[in-house]
Order: C-alpha cells, then structure tokens, then sequence
C-alpha cells in the first residue's frame, strides 16, 4: 500500500511545529546538563541538585507549549486523520541526519497522544517502532564533538603520562591536589587489573568526551582495550576537604559499573550531542543493563520509557506465559503482578485501600513522585509510571483479573478496539519497577537450608547487615521508609538490598522519634494497649524489634551490627545532622575503590568529601524539586 501524497501545506507546518517543539526542548535539556561542569567547578552543590531534579520537568513543558502552539495555530485537535498521517510522514522527512531522532520519535508521540483519541494509540498516526536509525550519526556531522576520544600508552610503563594527559584534556577549571600522585595510584591500580593480559597493537584507552556529573562528583568514564580484551574502567573526581580536586577511586568491570549506573541511583547530568552513541557506548560496557535503563539513568526517561514499553511488547509476541499476581505478601495499598519471563513488576493503587492504611490514593502518588525527585541514594528502585497501559487479554491469569476487577476496577477497561476480536485489559494508571526477591522470602529460603548449608547461613547474615544499610543511607538522603517490614525491600542481583515500597515515606526531619515512656503502673505494664499518647508523626524506634526480629538467628546478626537503629538517639542524631547542613557520603562505589590508602599519611576523610554525599537542608525538609543527598 502507497502512503498518501505530501501535498497538504497545513501538514508540513504542523510537522515543523513538533520538531522545532523537539529541538527547543533538547537544546534547554543539554544546556543545562553543559552547566553542570561550571557548577562542579565552582563547588555549588545546591545549584547541580536543584537542576538535577528541575531538569525533570523540562519535557512536560516543551510537550505542553507545543500542544499549545498547535491548538492556536492549526486546531490540532481538529484536524482529520488523513492530515495527521501526513504530519507524521512529513516528520519523518525532518529526521533524516537529525542528532537526536529516536527521542524526536518519543516527542511527537507525546504531543500527539495528548491531542489524538486514545483510540488512535498504538497505530499509523504514532511511532510504535523506530522510524530512522540511530547508528554512525556522528558521522553525518563532522562539527559534532566526537562521542569518545583514545588515547594510546604503548607500554604499561607510559600509563602515568598517558592517564595526565587524559584528564588535563577534560580542561576542568579547578587545581588538583596532587595530580601526579594520583595518576600513580590509578597507574598502579590499573595495571594490577592488567596483569597477565597480552599487550597488543591496539592497546589503548578509550574515554567518553564529556564527563557524567551526579550531586558532587564527576566521573569519566571509558574503557581498556586490548587485543581482544576490554575492560569497563570509571574514574570518580572529587573536590577535598580544601576545594581542590582529586581522582577519588577506580571502578573496573560491568559489575561496579552497574553500581555507579545502578536503577536505584539518580540520573547524570551529561551534555551529549548524539546521545544514542552514548547509549551504544555504555550499553557495550555493561551489556547486562538494558538500553531504557541507560537512557533514564542519562536523564532521558521519556525514551528510556518508550523503549521499555517497545521491549515489552516484543516479549510478549516472543512469550506465552501469563500475567500473575506477584509471589509475595499482598500488599495493603498498591496491587502487585508480574509476566514470570520479564524481569519487572506492574504496580497500580487500590480502589479500596484498607482501613489500618491512613492514606488515599492522591497521596500515594505524591510518594512516589516525591521518590522521583528526590535522591535515591542507590537504595530506591527507580519508578515508571505510564498511564493508559493496554496488555493483551489472553496474557492475564483468572485469578489476576479477578484481582484487579475486585481491587482497582475504576482503573481497568476490557475492549476489543480494533474490532479484530481481541480484547485487551487497559489500565489507567500503572507504575513499573525492576522485580526484585523480596527480603523477607530470601530469608525464609536461607533460613530454611541454612542449618545444612553454610553458604546460605552466609547470604542471610549479608541480607540482614544489607537491609540495615539500606535504612542508614536512606537516613543519609533525609529519607525514614516508614514502613520497614522485610516484604518492602528486595534483594538485587549482586546482593544489594533495595527499598521500594514509598506510600509510607516521609522525610526524616519531618519525623518525631521518641522512646516509649515507662509505664505509669502495673497494669500498663501488663496491659497489651499502648499507655501513652502518639501523634500522627511520632516513631519509637523500640518498637521495631518484635516486627523485624522474630527469628532468633536474624536478631543476633540484626543486633551485633545495627543495634543503633533501635535506639531513638540515632534517628535524632542523623535529624540534627541533616538540619545542621553536615555531610554525609553515600558513594556509588565500595570503599575497596578509593585509591587513597591510608597507610601513607593521606588523609582519607578528607579525601572522601562528598561525592554523591548527602547535602542536608538548612532549616526545614526541603520541597520534592529540591531534595538533597545520595549517590
């Protein structure tokens, strides 16, 4: 079948709406991730995180002017279908040797689907697939920076002059500490990791041209090659105790950069001309990570949920398992399910929340954009949310459905829109998260083979210390989880433990604790009711140990490493630190990374001053947009 003739002027106008939409966002998008250099430079944390978290909104605003602009100027919304078929092809045109067309694609679906009938979805009027190739774009634009640069040692001897020139190049505006010294250590470091590889012809290391920046530090990163081998490296720079700059650590290997890449961290702030390049760059880096979670973890989430959504609907043509309640305990407020075959869970608010839960739905949503805004601190699952989500009907459990239409039937709808007999289950309003085990089914299974397995005693005892750090660096990000039952964390792939169920949140200087008051007699002391008044935002740390602690091998382990948490004074000691405006590290990288030793008179703490460090507020807890600390 031809496409129709592009004869119609009013399409053509309309097709260059919606690009020059596209490039005003992206040109404010990459502007401001560009500043992030002279931010760093001048030390002005409060500023990188403040546009951080404002850069998120960037997007709905250039889609809402756009949507704007087409209304007053062509009645978009009035417009027949025949001209929006035009539109779309005469965008298309637009595309051919632009920088940026995959995110083009995801702009004119969002300012389309906004305008369209949502009947229209998921056909020839939106890019369902891509439309124009993402490959070798750079070199269609010989002024383009290139996306990497490599440099060439020749001999693991010339690493330290190689490594000196690699980082002057990155032309950062501050003093460093003692450059050569560092170099020596990355040098020495480097070449342990080398040891025993073959130096060929090639060898060389291959750098992205500009650097990643998150809270208070910047990260070059790159990779090693040689012959055949290649060896993902990342490079952390920091400001010292005395504002000069220096290399903080070494990160070798897809594993610790997935930890500095990792769902559960905030986005960078990188200035990228052809970001599809970078993707491709990283994704060969960590090839493990999929290429949705490099474009969010980027700052592009928009495309990072697009390509999500696409990769989605390829399992499913490729799958025949169905759609299931998640494994679990269920939950009291959000409705949990999951495809066995794809690594995430579907999650959407009750209609009906129960009693014991002193929430609505409103405020669940303000939680988890609270989350979006706010650091993650490597310890919150990184959310999608997505709103009129339509899955095949074949695709859901009997028992899934009668879930959901018992549950949430405000949000379900169950049509055959296209008329071709095949129904399909659309929800109104879903959010999406990495799956994850549940901590409290991980224990259960440890617990269970630990008497006859070392190895699982071994996993549980790191489980256990793993959930109280996780508590401790979401108290670093000026975070308290409210609910802190094992069933809301969940274990990673690599053993981190990670919260992520937020409809209880709060932030923690927001929180009273306080420790339980003795009992006035005997009878309080014996009476199963609490003797004493508790407001709507008093916490008694005491009292999490009968909920947490039952098992008698999780409470010893529990107790010899954090005890602290049962005892109100840390709660207020870390209150009184954040409203002090103190700082607290909560690095993306274990401390086996630092390149300081410690044995040779350096000064590690000042050494470690706060990349990715938890900035607390002045006075009050700070607003979603302005929310300080994590990694």
């Amino acid at each position: 079948m031809f496409p129709p003739r592009l004869d119609a002027p009013q399409a053509y106008a309309m097709a260059q709406a919606l690009m020059q939409g596209f490039n005003q966002h992206y040109r404010l998008f990459n502007a401001e991730s560009a500043r992030a250099k002279q931010r760093f430079e001048a030390q002005d944390w409060q500023g990188q995180q403040a546009a951080q978290f404002e850069r998120m909104e960037f997007y709905g605003r250039r889609v809402q002017e756009c949507i704007a602009r087409l209304e007053a100027e062509f009645e978009a919304s009035r417009q027949p279908m025949a001209v929006w078929q035009q539109v779309k092809l005469h965008y298309i045109g637009l595309m051919v040797d632009h920088l940026q067309p995959e995110l083009a694609e995801t702009f004119f679906n969002s300012v389309t689907t906004r305008i369209l009938h949502r009947t229209h979805f998921q056909n020839d009027f939106i890019f369902v697939r891509a439309a124009v190739s993402t490959e070798y774009l750079e070199n269609s634009a010989p002024d383009v920076e290139p996306t990497y640069r490599a440099f060439y040692p020749q001999t693991l001897d010339k690493l330290p002059q190689t490594l000196t020139t690699i980082v002057q190049q990155l032309a950062l505006q501050c003093p460093f500490d003692d450059l050569e010294r560092d170099v020596q250590r990355l040098a020495a470091r480097m070449r342990a990791r080398l040891q025993g590889v073959m130096l060929r012809a090639n060898f060389q290391i291959q750098v992205l041209s500009n650097l990643f920046f998150r809270n208070k530090g910047a990260y070059l990163v790159g990779r090693i090659i040689s012959g055949y081998s290649e060896l993902p490296l990342a490079i952390p720079i920091l400001h010292d105790g005395n504002g000069r700059l220096v290399l903080h650590a070494a990160l070798f290997g897809e594993d610790e950069l997935h930890g500095l890449f990792s769902f559960a961290r905030s986005y960078f702030l990188v200035c990228m001309d052809v970001p599809s390049a970078y993707v491709h760059f990283l994704h060969a880096l960590m090839p493990r990570k999929p290429r949705a979670e490099i474009y969010n973890a980027l700052g592009l989430g928009k495309q990072g949920k697009t390509l999500f959504y696409r990769d989605f609907l390829n399992h499913l043509r490729h799958s025949s398992d169905q759609l299931r309640i998640a494994p679990g305990i269920k939950g009291l407020v959000m409705l949990v399910f999951d495809l066995p075959s794809f690594p995430y869970v579907f999650k959407l608010v009750k209609d009906r929340i129960a009693s014991t839960k002193e929430t609505t739905r409103a405020q669940v949503k303000s939680k988890y954009r609270m989350v979006m805004h706010h650091d993650r601190g490597g310890r919150m699952a990184d959310t999608m949310e997505y709103s009129l989500v339509a899955f095949p009907r074949s695709r859901f459990s009997d028992e899934l459905l009668a879930e959901l239409q018992a549950q949430a039937p405000s949000q379900i709808e169950i049509s055959d829109r296209d008329g071709d007999g095949q129904e399909e289950v659309i929800i109104s309003h879903l959010y999406i998260e990495r799956r994850l085990v549940p901590l409290n089914l991980f224990l259960q299974e440890c617990l269970a083979e630990a008497p006859a397995n070392p190895a699982r005693r071994a996993a549980m005892e790191k489980a256990v210390i793993e959930y109280g750090n996780a508590i401790k660096d979401l108290v670093a990000t000026n975070i308290f989880p409210g609910d802190m039952l094992w069933k809301n964390f969940g274990v990673t792939r690599g053993g981190k433990v990670v919260f992520y169920d937020y409809d209880e949140i709060e932030y923690l200087t927001d929180c009273n604790f306080r420790a339980v008051p003795p009992p006035r007699s005997e009878e309080d002391e014996m009476s199963g009711e609490v003797w004493y008044s508790v407001g709507p935002r008093d916490v008694f740390p005491e009292t999490f140990g009968p909920f947490l602690l039952g098992h008698p091998a999780v409470r010893e382990v529990f107790l010899r490493h954090h005890a602290d948490l049962l005892e109100p004074a840390f709660w207020q000691t870390h209150q009184q630190r954040i409203r002090a405006g103190q700082i607290a590290d909560v690095f993306p990288y274990d401390k086996s990374c630092f390149l300081a030793g410690g044995d040779d008179g350096f000064d590690v703490r000042a050494y470690a001053a706060g990349a990715d460090a938890a900035q607390a507020p002045p006075s009050a807890p700070p607003a979603p947009a302005a929310a300080q600390a994590g990694a």
